[in-house]
């Protein structure tokens, strides 16, 4: 067996997320998860890579509106991908374009409202 194997199965991870809280989506470059605990004072934050959580969802997502990208609003349905958009204070979101992918919708959201629904994540 190789014995340079950090993680056997990284489901759970200490990275830098600063300012960071229990339960926030968060996005670190393409690495996706769910804080587990507050950052610490140094930033560091244990984050969940796997899983359902109840997460707050926005129906948006982002439009070109001939050479500008707009936010739109648009209905949130069971199996849609979500992004983590990091420009938004409801973070998840159906925002393709400049977002980072980050899971699956268990629930739905109406066109330009936000709910708490199930996300599993990617």
């Amino acid at each position: 067996m190789a014995k340079n194997l950090i993680f056997k199965k990284p489901d759970n991870l200490a990275l830098t997320v600063v300012g960071a809280k229990s339960g926030d989506p968060v996005a670190i470059g393409g690495i996706t998860g769910v804080a587990l605990m507050d950052a610490e004072d140094d930033g560091t934050c244990i984050i969940r890579r796997k899983g359902v959580f109840e997460l707050e969802v926005e129906g948006t997502h982002v439009v070109l509106n001939e050479t500008v990208w707009e936010y739109a609003n648009v209905a949130v349905n069971i199996g849609d991908k979500l992004y983590y958009d990091a420009a938004k204070t409801i973070k998840i979101n159906k925002n393709d374009h400049g977002g980072t992918f980050f899971g699956y919708a268990l629930g739905t959201v109406g066109s330009g409202a936000h709910a708490t629904i199930q996300v599993l994540l990617k």
